[in-house]
């Protein structure tokens, strides 16, 4: 997104908190144990230019992304380790993304068809095996069929020890579900080590993410992927903080009688005269529709509530009694000197989804300025 000289909403982005945040990170990850930093969606909408030198300082050795744009970005930024991507990929991206050496994810006899022909050229390919496990059955490869077995064994015979890696991706990280997860994925890997022609030592074997690494069961992997921890959506209890703020300015200040209707469809109706602010971000900046008549904004240090539906690019709010706001005042949507619990909590209960995925709206919705 081009970077405006004054933009109408802006999120402000903690690099200081990022690397609090793989510190503590690592402190929890077992002994022994790998952390991959999941940088997709350009890094949850934080800037991938701006995470990966953290990473680096960390000696994390390997990062995952999901598009081409992300690998070359990931590369663009000095880094030179692992990069694996977690999703499965067409003809075209896995081609196009050799010059990146990314790790592709194969869970079809036809991706190992692809890859086959890619190594047959004298590309390096190295892959990794996506079992589905009872998951969550999207792109792995489930075995539980006669099937998938027989795919599965059309694949080791197509890519042999290109496959450097067996992976899933578990659905729940509720106590039972993780346990049973976890055991029916090992009991897949096995399967798969028993066909040949791979090897245990040669293999990595990974799966679990932020809430796989943050839960209570001890999951066997040989590698946490993980996203969330890094940008303070999960356990702010143990020190984890939010890592971007969403901040827009006050364009207008008036006053309304009681009787006046706020915003489309007129879905708030004033009880009182009340003193409104119009601030200059509304869905086209990823402000949920579902946040109407819901919700506070910060202006001046008042939290001042959102009134009538959310605009395009406009949202109304409260400013009754705060009679020292102004036009051109900023205002905190989100974070800002909110502490990280309240944070999370109101913003996913007003919006109505995961942080997560606020984030990345947020970051690549709006100019973003690094802190």
């Amino acid at each position: 997104m081009t970077d405006p000289a004054i933009p109408d909403a802006w999120c402000e982005v903690h690099r200081d908190r990022i690397d609090a945040n793989i510190r503590i990170a690592l402190s929890r990850v077992p002994k022994g144990r790998r952390f991959c930093a999941v940088l997709k969606s350009d890094a949850y909408g934080h800037g991938i230019a701006t995470v990966v030198p953290l990473v680096r300082a960390h000696g994390i050795d390997c990062i995952a992304i999901t598009s081409n744009a992300e690998a070359r970005a990931v590369r663009d930024a000095g880094y030179d380790g692992q990069l694996i991507r977690l999703r499965a990929a067409t003809p075209v991206e896995a081609r196009a993304a050799l010059p990146d050496r990314v790790e592709e994810q194969v869970g079809t006899v036809e991706a190992a068809e692809n890859l086959s022909a890619l190594r047959a050229t004298g590309a390096p390919v190295r892959a990794h095996l996506s079992l589905n496990a009872m998951g969550m059955s999207r792109d792995g490869l489930e075995i539980e069929t006669e099937q998938g077995r027989a795919a599965c064994r059309a694949i080791l015979d197509r890519l042999g020890d290109s496959i450097t890696a067996i992976c899933t991706h578990f659905p729940s990280n509720t106590p039972d579900d993780l346990r049973a997860s976890a055991a029916l994925f090992q009991q897949h890997a096995d399967w798969v080590l028993d066909q040949g022609p791979l090897t245990r030592e040669n293999i990595l074997i990974h799966s679990g993410s932020s809430l796989t690494l943050v839960s209570d069961e001890p999951v066997e992997t040989q590698m946490y992927r993980c996203g969330a921890v890094l940008y303070g959506i999960l356990k702010p209890e143990w020190g984890f903080q939010i890592t971007m703020d969403l901040m827009t300015r006050v364009v207008s200040v008036g006053d309304y009688p009681a009787g006046a209707t706020v915003g489309y469809d007129r879905t708030f109706v004033l009880d009182t005269p009340r003193r409104l602010a119009c601030l200059s971000i509304g869905y086209a900046n990823g402000i949920r529709r579902a946040g109407q008549n819901s919700g506070t904004v910060l202006i001046g240090g008042h939290e001042a509530p959102i009134l009538g539906r959310i605009s395009m690019n406009t949202t109304v709010a409260d400013v009754t009694g705060l009679d020292d706001i102004s036009i051109g005042d900023p205002a905190v949507i989100f974070g800002g000197p909110r502490d990280t619990r309240s944070s999370l909590e109101n913003a996913e209960a007003q919006f109505g989804t995961i942080i997560a995925d606020l984030y990345t709206d947020w970051g690549l919705s709006n100019h973003r300025i690094v802190r």
